[in-house]
């Protein structure tokens, strides 16, 4: 039995308070970070004249966490109330963050006070974000989730639109370690509101307390890769993941050496892809119904996965060379907003609300830990072929990554499937 569209009621967040009460701070907060992605390596250069070396060990603190904590992080969502987790998370967040700006104005502020606050921001969003997803399906209806999980992928792509300017902006104005403080404010605002909402959170069942740490963990890890439309969405992310961060850690290279693009011109490129992120996070929902969700999703990775073939292909007078490169992250934008939506509605509306920390926790486990060997493949691959040739493995991997959903029910879904 499936939830039938005629019956969903298309805008019924809206009457939510609750809902907007999350959204908003998850808004507030998701521009905030945005800040901190630009100042806080800022701050490195800046304050530090911090080597390249300095730099990678800056990016690793703030993903390690990902792959140490993800796991754990998801028996605890699993355990406890949702709600709390994420107001102590913030809450964290900011305390955390306002470390920096507190540093530089007493002048104890140190490198590897960067590395620390990179660290522990990262282990407090890997909390965040497990019981953020978790908590979305006990504060909607079910049939809601499409538009929820919409509104908050609008948001996230909103702030990627515009927080870097913004952030570029306070570090001009006020020094890239002040600039942090804005972040540090944004939690506290989220925290605030996450904290003012109203609904009353079940409490979780307190056997789950009592079942070994790594038992538990097994469970998600069987619920995500025994489930068909789970274990292929999963399949398709990480596979995207590693070739996407291949292609990712040439392109700077290849954009500036071989294409000849400015720095100016090469932000303007990858910003285009924030800009169709947007634009297809507006039209998830419409095309769910539309087209069938099923479908929806298939197309919507095509389009992610096709896009980036492009990139290699570019030839011709540099204005051409720019606008094929904005078409490639336009569009691919388009098609990554648009996937995840109902992605993430998917992975919610199959797994029983005990389940939801530990599926998503192992999700991701899997998929983020595909980053760091995308990022080593690429650059071996750029050693032995050159960089365009490497490119174009990397894309050709990322339309192989089709084949997970393509062989999976997930096409022939028409709308949100029961729990399995």
């Amino acid at each position: 039995m499936q939830v039938g569209l005629s019956r969903v009621r298309w805008g019924g967040v809206w009457r939510n308070q609750d809902f907007l009460k999350l959204w908003a701070g998850e808004t507030v907060s998701l521009f905030g970070s945005q800040v901190t992605t630009l100042a806080l390596p800022l701050t490195a250069v800046q304050s530090f004249a911090a080597t390249p070396a300095q730099m990678g060990i800056l990016s690793a603190a703030r993903f390690l966490p990902f792959l140490l904590l993800t796991l754990v992080a998801g028996v605890w969502v699993d355990v406890y109330r949702r709600r709390p987790i994420l107001v102590g998370a913030n809450l964290g967040r900011a305390f955390v963050l306002a470390l920096v700006p507190l540093g530089a104005v007493m002048g104890w502020l140190r490198m590897w006070h960067l590395y620390a606050v990179a660290f522990g921001v990262g282990a407090l969003t890997v909390l965040f974000d497990l019981a953020y997803q978790s908590y979305v399906p006990s504060l909607v209806e079910r049939e809601e989730l499409v538009e929820a999980n919409s509104k908050l992928q609008t948001s996230a792509s909103a702030a990627e639109v515009g927080g870097p300017a913004l952030g570029g902006l306070l570090v001009e104005w006020l020094s890239a370690p002040v600039a942090v403080a804005a972040d540090a404010l944004s939690f506290l605002v989220s925290a605030v509101l996450l904290g003012a909402i109203g609904r009353p959170e079940p409490r979780m069942d307190a056997p789950a307390q009592r079942v070994p740490l790594f038992r538990q963990i097994g469970e998600g890890l069987r619920i995500t890769f025994s489930n068909p439309y789970l274990r292929s969405l999963a399949g398709e992310a990480a596979t995207y993941n590693f070739f996407e961060t291949a292609i990712l850690a040439l392109f700077t290279l290849y954009a500036t050496r071989e294409l000849g693009l400015s720095p100016a011109q090469l932000g303007t490129v990858m910003g285009t892809g924030a800009v169709g992120a947007l634009l297809g996070a507006l039209v998830a929902e419409r095309a769910a119904r539309v087209l069938g969700l099923g479908r929806a999703i298939l197309a919507s990775m095509a389009l992610a996965c096709v896009a980036p073939l492009l990139i290699p292909l570019v030839r011709g007078p540099l204005p051409v060379v720019i606008a094929l490169l904005v078409a490639a992250f336009f569009v691919n934008g388009i098609g990554l907003a648009m996937s995840n939506v109902h992605v993430v509605s998917l992975r919610q509306a199959v797994t029983a609300p005990h389940l939801l920390g530990r599926m998503n926790a192992s999700y991701r486990f899997f998929v983020y830990g595909a980053i760091p060997l995308g990022s080593l493949f690429g650059g071996l691959l750029g050693e032995h072929l050159g960089v365009r040739s490497a490119l174009l493995v990397g894309a050709g991997g990322l339309c192989a990554a089709l084949l997970w959903v393509v062989s999976s029910p997930v096409p022939r879904l028409r709308r949100l499937p029961e729990q399995a």
